[in-house]
């Protein structure tokens, strides 16, 4: 009787550490992936640390006003010919920066060359963290494997990066008259306070456990 009574009580032991196990590999390799999601976060973390950087590069070189125009497709392309760079010059050379500023300090084209690459290279950031965002989000969506409560969190933070691109160009949109010879402070801290928060956001969603 007493072996009878160890038999069922052995098999629910059985039956219980099996439904541990599978929960432990459901984690591991079914719809919720919070691993696979982190190290993706943080993977963007990363990136966004290093578009701060350039971005306060390009902001000691005085180059965010180099590029006048705002083409979020083509303009990760830069000029190609000598035509192209001397259209791109004559273009900044209308605004109140290089008339009062570089001009008479006798900026040549191959200064301006270097102030252009580094807004260039900072815009080319944002085109590459906005695809190293959307794309695996995308996919993380079609494949089911967003943990419940994550997906207004990064979707949130899909919009905010969003809206940095756009609060970025009204900084460079408000430096292009030409009575005035630097962008607004106001957009610059709103640019730069909004890719401190997009940081802070990417890397504590990156951390937090479902």
């Amino acid at each position: 009787g007493l072996a009878l009574c160890k038999a069922p009580a052995q098999g629910r032991h059985m039956i219980a550490k099996a439904e541990v196990m599978a929960g432990k590999s459901t984690l591991g390799t079914g719809p919720a992936r919070p691993l696979a999601l982190a190290r993706w976060l943080l993977a963007v973390a990363a990136l966004v640390v290093l578009m701060i950087v350039v971005g306060g590069i390009t902001r000691l070189t005085e180059s965010g006003l180099s590029i006048t125009e705002w083409k979020p497709v083509t303009g990760a392309i830069p000029p190609l010919s000598d035509a192209q760079w001397r259209a791109e010059f004559a273009a900044y050379q209308q605004i109140g920066e290089y008339r009062h500023v570089t001009g008479p300090a006798g900026m040549t084209l191959a200064d301006y060359k270097f102030i252009y690459f580094w807004e260039w290279f900072h815009r080319l950031l944002g085109r590459i963290i906005g695809v190293a965002f959307a794309v695996p989000l995308v996919w993380f969506w079609i494949k089911r494997r967003i943990p419940a409560g994550y997906k207004v969190r990064l979707v949130a933070l899909l919009v905010l990066g969003g809206l940095q691109g756009v609060f970025g160009w009204f900084m460079v949109r408000s430096g292009l008259s030409e009575q005035v010879t630097d962008v607004s402070h106001f957009w610059l801290s709103i640019h730069l306070l909004t890719a401190l928060v997009t940081l802070v956001w990417v890397a504590v969603v990156g951390f937090t456990r479902v």
